[in-house]
Parts: structure tokens; C-alpha cells; sequence
């Protein structure tokens, strides 16, 4: 039996998050300009693995992506137990900030999927100058909860495998299953109320709204990703929030869904390799 040895590296960070510190958990690969990869809603790092894994990528931009706090293996703040988790616009800005500067990335692409593709956009509006662009993947500006998010705390339910379920109708029928699987798992394993405190962001938080104007793509390129099978996310709805963002563009992933990086690596790659290369160069 071979041992196939991953290039992907493992390391902890701290950084200072609301005046309390925070054990953050992150991966990289790759060298060249970097590359910030944000996760889903209730989900983590484990989602971009497979661009992690391609050497073809890696030989020409580090990409680097990290747990958020409460996420997979970042814990908590200490006292979590007596809190209610609940991510705030402000919160996650805070968080993506202080992990760039920590990891001295300068001058980043940022992407980000679903409420990272959100939060990316909100970053492009108000920190561009921290960026070199922007790739939202699955983001619009705003969409309200289509179902009951507290579903996803309750003590006569389980979290994990109610979220797993909701999300499985956003995974595009022509996923691998196993990798439809590896999917839902991440969501299966979330820690108690944590898939509900993302959306409580997602679906309740709708200041990008306003801010759509204030991203100036001829100094930092906005490109979207929208898989045709996203039923959160629709193509429609990333049009209408692209046809806000003068110079926008927009790329429709006809065999994908909602979480495209991670249910179907091989459909993805050659649209995310594309929003690459619509980048500038560091």
C-alpha cells in the first residue's frame, strides 16, 4: 500500500476578535499571489480541499483558507457556553481582516462561497484597497430564509443532519455521490446552533443592499460564480446583484449548485480557473 502524502499544510493562528482570542485553524497550498478562500454557512475549510490538491493551480497562486471561529477545528472564545452564536456583517469583516493581516497577505484575492460570497461582496464595498479582487461564488445581495432557521437548534432535533437535508436539495444532480456525501457530512458534523447562527447573517442582514454602489470594479474586479442548479442562490438573483456593480461580470455554472468547489471539484475547476485568471497579477 502506497501513502499518498497531500501538499495541503495544516497550521493555528491567534488573532484578536471583539477584545477576545481567537484560535484560528487554517490550510494553504501552493506558492505565487494569494489566494483567501472562504467557506459556506455551517460548513468549513474541508470544502476547498480538492483546489488545494491541484498542482496545476498551486504552481501559480497560494491559496489559503480558514476555519471560521466556531467552525471546524477553530473553537469557540472561551465562555461560549453561556452564549448564543449569532454572525454579524461586522463580526465576519472583523474576522476576515485580522486573519489577512495576521498571515501578512498582502493585497489578496478574496473568494468566498454562498455567505462568503456575501461577506466578499460587502468587503469589496468597504475595504477594497485591502484586495486585489473579488470571486463571489454563489452571492447575491441579499435573500430572506425560505424556512425556519431555529429548526436547526432545537434539543427533539438534531442540527447537524436537519441542515445536511436542507442543503441536499441544493447540491446539483450531476455531483458524484461521493462527493455529494463528503458535502452534507461537513454539515451533519456542525457544532450545535452554529449552521443557524450563519444564517441568521445570511438571511437577516440585508446592509449590502445599499452598499452595491460603492464597489468600484476598475480598481478591484468583481467576478461571479452561479451554479444553474442553486436554489438559494439563483442565477437570477446573482444577475440582478452583478447588473448593480457596473463592470461586474458573471459566469452561470450550468452543472453545478450551491456548493461547487466541494460537490463537484472537477465541474468547478475550469470556472474558477477562469475567475483566476480575470485577476490582476500581484
Amino acid at each position: 500500500m502506497t501513502a499518498a502524502l497531500e501538499p495541503i499544510i495544516g497550521r493555528y493562528v491567534t488573532v484578536t476578535l471583539g477584545g477576545r482570542p481567537h484560535r484560528i485553524y487554517f490550510e494553504e497550498a501552493g506558492e505565487g499571489p494569494p489566494v483567501l478562500c472562504l467557506h459556506t454557512a455551517g460548513a468549513d475549510t474541508r470544502q476547498w480541499r480538492h483546489l488545494m490538491n491541484d498542482a496545476e493551480i498551486t504552481a501559480g497562486h497560494r491559496l489559503i483558507a480558514f476555519d471560521m471561529p466556531w467552525h471546524g477545528k477553530s473553537l469557540p472564545p472561551e465562555g461560549f457556553q453561556t452564549e448564543e452564536y449569532l454572525l454579524t456583517t461586522e463580526q465576519y469583516i472583523e474576522t476576515v481582516l485580522a486573519v489577512t493581516e495576521a498571515l501578512g497577505l498582502e493585497a489578496p484575492v478574496l473568494a468566498g462561497c454562498s455567505m462568503g460570497g456575501r461577506i466578499a461582496l460587502q468587503l469589496a464595498a468597504l475595504h477594497a484597497e485591502r484586495f486585489a479582487g473579488f470571486i463571489a461564488i454563489e452571492a447575491s445581495d441579499f435573500q430572506a430564509a425560505w424556512y425556519d432557521i431555529d429548526w436547526f437548534d432545537r434539543p427533539d432535533a438534531h442540527g447537524g443532519e436537519m441542515g445536511a437535508a436542507l442543503v441536499s436539495a441544493n447540491i446539483s444532480p450531476h455531483a458524484p455521490e461521493a462527493e455529494r456525501w463528503n458535502t452534507l457530512w461537513m454539515f451533519m458534523a456542525s457544532g450545535p446552533g452554529v449552521f443557524r447562527g450563519d444564517l441568521s447573517f445570511y438571511t437577516r442582514d440585508d446592509s449590502l443592499v445599499g452598499r452595491l454602489d460603492r464597489i468600484d470594479t476598475a480598481r478591484t474586479p468583481v467576478h461571479f460564480l452561479v451554479g444553474a442548479y442553486d436554489l438559494t442562490c439563483t442565477p437570477e438573483d446573482t444577475r440582478r446583484t452583478a447588473a448593480a456593480i457596473p463592470g461586474a461580470t458573471v459566469a452561470v455554472m450550468e452543472e453545478l449548485g450551491h456548493f461547487p468547489m466541494s460537490e463537484h471539484p472537477e465541474g468547478f475547476r475550469p470556472f474558477f480557473v477562469d475567475a483566476l485568471g480575470r485577476m490582476p497579477v500581484a
